[in-house]
């Protein structure tokens, strides 16, 4: 990447992809966030700037540098998202920390962040601004959509199809051919042995509706 990176999100999943970027010898330009207490604070050497909504950064997007969006709460990140493809006219770029293992032969779209020891096997599609925690795993050929959140540990098994807004706890097994439906969830440590519907709430093993 030869643009420095701007991240969104300075608490939590921001430090995750700061690390990231440092990891990858990347310039982190700064980081932005909402919470006024943390304007012009330091983490480590990286000032933590103002608003997400500052024009007198945002205008340097597309232009001198690029974005990363690190915020976990879905809606908060859909819509900086927006802001940035309606605004600036730009995409986030991806965050892959250096342990990961993107396939070759994997597609993944833009604004993803994949976490250390994450696994994206060939034939898999990962969309855009999802998240895999650390040590997610998705194997060959399957489909997870777009702001889908996948936890630590979580195994996504062969020919699963994850669809858009879905998020999965950590410690979860997805076994091979099941459908995640849109906007459902998966609870920590659950077994899911057969489909979720759209907006379905499981929990178990085997997962059973909550």
């Amino acid at each position: 990447m030869e643009n420095p990176v701007l991240i969104f999100g300075a608490k939590g999943l921001g430090l995750v992809a700061l690390d990231i970027f440092q990891r990858n010898n990347v310039v982190v330009y700064g980081l932005l966030d909402d919470d006024a207490t943390l304007h012009g604070s330091e983490i480590g050497e990286y000032s933590v700037l103002g608003n997400t909504d500052d024009d007198g950064f945002l205008k340097l997007i597309g232009k001198k540098c690029e974005a990363f969006v690190a915020i976990e709460e879905r809606t908060i990140r859909r819509d900086l998202v927006e802001m940035l493809n309606e605004r600036r006219h730009v995409m986030p770029v991806n965050a892959i920390h250096d342990t990961a293992v993107i396939s070759a032969l994997s597609e993944i779209g833009h604004g993803n962040l994949f976490a250390p020891r994450s696994v994206v096997n060939a034939t898999a599609k990962v969309g855009s601004h999802s998240i895999l925690q650390t040590g997610a795993i998705v194997e060959h050929g399957a489909e997870v959509g777009d702001f889908v959140n996948i936890g630590a540990g979580s195994v996504v098994g062969s020919n699963v199809t994850i669809e858009n807004d879905a998020f999965i706890g950590s410690g979860v097994t997805i076994i091979s051919g099941v459908t995640i439906g849109q906007g459902a969830s998966v609870g920590a440590g659950s077994v899911v042995v057969e489909s979720v519907p759209a907006g379905g709430r499981v929990f178990g093993n085997p997962a059973k509706k909550v």
